[in-house]
């Protein structure tokens, strides 16, 4: 399992609280409703504070027949 440094699990208990009261905007501003939503943002905020976050998911390639 990946590890999460404290201040990432902040960052995103913080972004999840925004989210439960309709505080949380995406970057279009629209208002997030989705829970995957809220800790892709809370995760981003902790890359951008320089908190321990694994590196996003790299897409994978389909599988040729």
């Amino acid at each position: 399992m990946a590890k999460y440094s404290k201040k990432a699990g902040d960052k995103v208990e913080k972004a999840m609280h925004e989210m439960k009261h309709g505080d949380l905007k995406s970057g279009s501003g629209k208002k997030v409703t989705s829970r995957k939503q809220a800790i892709a943002i809370g995760l981003s905020e902790a890359r951008d504070a320089g908190a321990k976050v694994p590196k996003k998911a790299s897409r994978k390639k389909a599988a040729k027949a």
